[in-house]
């Protein structure tokens, strides 16, 4: 077969394989078993798929910015795909590989081909990806080379590049400098702070790139603020976690501390003292974090995977691309959204959820939800749930966000969200069982809004004895707490509150083991939830989750607003 026109070779290598072939992208991190490669995400066609040794063809990925490590972890103990193909731009995937091949010689290559060849290939059994061309089933689709336009580098920027600030700093811009190519970027940009997701004990592929960077003496030259970790660092012995998990996670926050990186240990930097301003080039990773810096805040940055982040701390330069420029920042697809009367709070990551599927790549207006006012707590559950299931770096929320006014870009399509798609969604994330045995509050990081509205729903009432109730949540809050005698107020209720983990961090027996079934009010735990847990998972509001921790049951029914 002739005709289809040439894919793109991004990160060069030779590979064969069977074909794996979706249409629906996919966040490796809460997605993908870092040790296996086999699919988790039960939301996900492929769910139960082996990807080792593959030819793995999607779209682009979604979700987090932690897929990075996933990938690389699968690569050092080989059981990764044996390429990635993609039909759309695709950062964080990429990001993995490159550092593999850069950091640790394994190379896997990436392609990025037409819509067409992309269906073409699909097709096929197996595929054999070569210097020049892929061959597969009698279909040969030739392959050029990533175009490697020279980048307009400033003298500190070549002084980096070529070793003089240290070779952490110079493997840093290597890193940086290759993606910057990968993104069609002509420069790069200064950054005034970053925010690290690598921080996660994702696999030990974390841990080795860290403690390999630390060793070359690398420190960063911005402000730098860490991401939840996967332990409770000051407690988690006496919490009973093995030490063969506890003690690799605490040395991976060690080696982001010893490197300069502020021990903040939470998924919500939005919410700690020093938040950006609007206009801020930032370079953060998380992927809810991003959203919300861009979309609420009107700060810029892009979706920068794990392991990118740290580079351009230590160098304070981002590649000059996507939504730091004007242009990427203008909606492409419009999303009207039908607006129940009386919504509570689950509407935000439920809208949240569905809008990142409408969304996949784009970033879009969400217009209908002004009349519902919504608070900043349910822009950060909307974000959050958006970034569940989209690859776009932010959102608009019109009458809403500071960006809103005047974003369309040209060829702008259009998109509805309904009551019925509402009532679909509902139904997907409640498939679980009625009776729970854990509550789970705080994905993303819960605020001090949250953590009150907590306390006044419980009203002094106790949760049920055979129901825990945990609240996961940064150290900066967890003091306000404290201060505004909220905190007693929940241990009175019998909820525990954490610092340092979140949800999607969490492990056993943190994660209490007898769980059978959680109740959670995120959208973004309630889609990652039951692969990474192993439980089934229940959504609702938080007066729902209430209700779930005093009874043991969730309600079985529509909310109101839905019914």
């Amino acid at each position: 077969m002739s005709g289809l026109g040439p894919g793109l070779s991004v990160l060069g290598g030779s590979a064969e394989g069977p074909v794996v072939a979706t249409w629906e992208a996919l966040s490796f991190w809460g997605g993908v078993d870092s040790a296996t490669g086999q699919v988790i995400d039960v939301h996900h066609p492929l769910h139960g798929v082996s990807l080792a040794g593959s030819i793995l063809m999607l779209p682009s990925s979604r979700g987090s910015c932690s897929g990075s490590g996933v990938l690389l972890n699968l690569a050092l103990s080989g059981c990764a795909p044996a390429a990635l193909v993609f039909s759309e731009p695709e950062d964080v995937l990429t990001l993995g590989a490159l550092v593999a091949s850069e950091m640790f010689g394994k190379r896997l290559p990436v392609l990025r081909l037409s819509p067409q060849a992309f269906a073409a290939l699909a097709g096929a059994k197996t595929a054999r990806i070569g210097d020049g061309a892929v061959e597969a089933d009698g279909l040969s689709i030739p392959l050029i080379p990533q175009a490697r336009a020279a980048l307009d580098l400033t003298a500190v920027d070549r002084a980096m590049l070529e070793g003089e600030e240290g070779a952490a700093v110079q493997q840093a811009m290597r890193i940086i400098c290759a993606m910057a190519v990968e993104q069609g970027a002509r420069g790069l940009v200064d950054v005034v702070q970053a925010h690290i997701d690598g921080c996660i004990y994702a696999s030990p592929a974390n841990l080795s790139f860290a403690e390999k960077i630390a060793e070359l003496g690398a420190r960063v030259r911005v402000p730098t603020t860490m991401n939840a970790i996967s332990v409770d660092y000051a407690h988690w012995r006496r919490q009973g976690v093995p030490a063969s998990f506890g003690a690799p996670a605490a040395r991976l926050a060690d080696a982001y501390v010893r490197m300069g990186c502020q021990p903040t240990f939470t998924c919500s930097p939005y919410l700690l003292d020093g938040a950006p301003r609007p206009g801020e080039a930032i370079a953060w990773a998380e992927s809810n974090a991003v959203i919300f810096a861009n979309s609420v805040l009107g700060a810029r940055t892009a979706k920068h995977p794990d392991f990118l982040d740290l580079c351009i701390a230590l160098t304070g330069r981002a590649p000059l691309t996507g939504v730091y420029l004007d242009e990427h920042r203008n909606a492409r697809r419009v999303i009207d959204v039908e607006l129940p009367d009386h919504v509570d709070d689950a509407f935000w990551p439920l809208t949240g959820y569905l809008a990142g599927r409408a969304a996949t790549d784009r970033v879009p207006l969400l217009r209908g939800l002004a009349p519902a006012r919504p608070s900043r707590d349910d822009l950060k559950a909307l974000c959050a749930a958006f970034g569940t299931t989209s690859a776009a770096p932010m959102l608009h929320v019109e009458g809403v966000t500071p960006e809103a006014d005047g974003t369309l870009a040209e060829h702008t399509d259009y998109v509805k969200i309904t009551r019925a798609d509402m009532v679909a969604a509902w139904s997907q994330l409640n498939d679980g069982p009625e009776e729970v045995n854990l509550v789970a509050i705080g994905s993303p990081h819960a605020s001090l809004a949250e953590c009150r509205a907590l306390a006044e729903a419980f009203a002094g009432r106790r949760r049920d004895a055979d129901v825990a109730v945990i609240v996961t949540t940064g150290h900066q809050v967890i003091a306000e707490a404290r201060t505004e005698g909220i905190l007693q107020r929940l241990e009175e209720s019998g909820v525990q509150v954490l610092p340092d983990i979140c949800w999607c961090s969490i492990s056993e027996p943190v994660f209490p083991p007898g769980t059978r079934a959680v109740m959670t009010n995120s959208g973004k735990y309630a889609h990652y939830g039951p692969g990474l847990s192993g439980r089934a998972v229940r959504f609702g509001g938080l007066v729902d989750c209430v209700s779930a921790a005093l009874t043991g049951r969730a309600a079985a029914r529509l909310p109101d607003w839905l019914a």
